[in-house]
């Protein structure tokens, strides 16, 4: 083995579906792969072993971070890349050749590209940065949404995953084991914000807003300001709070956060639909919070894509602000703008997808 290896390391359970993409995808840029498989009923084992793969087999222990500890033990790579079933190396592999002229004295960050559903069910992509080159004696802790604990610098890398388990068809076939252990682990540290946030999450995205709202109030209580969550957290809230119709409180918690997002068009994106939604449900506060409307998502256009901000979806500040404005300008009977917006929408959309 090369003095620094590569080695692909993931746990998998029931992944039939997908495990042969995401070898398929990593087999050329690693020197090994190794799959720690917890009791799958289905075929994954044998995909894995015709894919290239070592594959060993362990109890599941209800603790992500006690399954991905045992599967780094199994190899002695120096650099040991991080993936789960349903992610796939999608750019940027070429950095992981110039990894192994490098010793392992830093944590790698990848940017995670997760397909996401959007509120009337269409797919968008979210971007996170999650360290997932990690070097050899680098352990996980935390029961679920487990984090690798380093001292070591932490360096973006140039490479791009992809991820489709937040889709619904994904998603539900894990939600109650996601939910079960985010309780556990929340029965042992109650106050943990992060725990809560992530629970929130959880409950949010199966439209349990009123489940979830207090979750996410706890977490904001504990987060601190530079959190890398905050962000995500603060416009899931604000989309909570418009789903459960609380529109005072959300605006209230928009004008607190206001200062600390100016640059972010997710904060506005979300900021223009919560107002829209309370102007349809007030229609006597239309003349007030129209013109509002109209602002947020100009402001979201004006700033741009930010794919660097966790959890920043890609079109908030393009193609898909773009075409709530033509939708709005069409809504008040303005064909010139909203024919405009739709243009800028639609090319937006191209040079998006072009650029995948």
């Amino acid at each position: 083995m090369p003095s620094h290896a590569i080695a692909l390391v993931l746990i998998a359970r029931n992944e039939e579906r997908c495990i042969a993409r995401c070898l398929d995808s990593a087999r050329a840029h690693v020197d090994q792969m190794l799959v720690l498989d917890t009791g799958s009923t289905d075929a994954t084992r044998e995909i894995a072993a015709s894919g290239g793969a070592r594959v060993i087999s362990a109890a599941w222990p209800d603790d992500f971070s006690a399954a991905r500890n045992l599967a780094l033990s199994h190899t002695d790579a120096p650099w040991r890349l991080v993936l789960d079933a349903d992610e796939w190396l999608h750019a940027g592999m070429r950095c992981l050749a110039e990894i192994r002229a490098r010793a392992p004295g830093f944590v790698g960050l990848a940017r995670v590209d997760s397909a996401v559903e959007g509120e009337c069910g269409e797919v968008q992509h979210a971007p996170s940065w999650i360290p997932r080159l990690l070097p050899a004696g680098v352990r996980y802790e935390g029961r679920i949404h487990e984090q690798p604990v380093s001292t070591l610098p932490r360096e973006r890398l140039p490479l791009v995953i992809g991820h489709d388990g937040y889709l619904a068809s994904q998603r539900e076939a894990k939600a109650g084991r996601n939910e079960r252990l985010l309780r556990i682990a929340l029965g042992e540290c109650p106050d943990d914000a992060y725990l809560h946030y992530q629970l929130g999450k959880d409950l949010e995205v199966r439209s349990r807003f009123d489940d979830a709202l207090p979750h996410y109030l706890q977490a904001l209580r504990g987060c601190e300001a530079a959190a890398a969550w905050r962000h995500d957290l603060i416009v899931r809230l604000l989309f909570t709070l418009k789903k459960t119709r609380r529109f005072d409180s959300a605006v209230e918690l928009a004008s607190r956060e206001l200062e600390r997002w100016r640059d972010s068009p997710d904060f506005f994106f979300t900021l223009g639909d919560l107002l829209l939604d309370w102007a349809l449900a007030e229609p006597a506060r239309g003349a007030e919070l129209l013109p509002q409307i109209e602002a947020s998502w100009r402001r979201a256009v004006a700033i741009g894509e930010r794919p660097e901000l966790p959890d920043s979806v890609r079109g908030r500040g393009s193609f898909l602000a773009a075409h709530n404005l033509a939708a709005f300008h069409e809504s008040l009977g303005q064909a010139e703008p909203a024919a405009q917006w739709r243009e800028r929408a639609r090319r937006w959309r191209a040079e998006a997808n072009s650029a995948e």
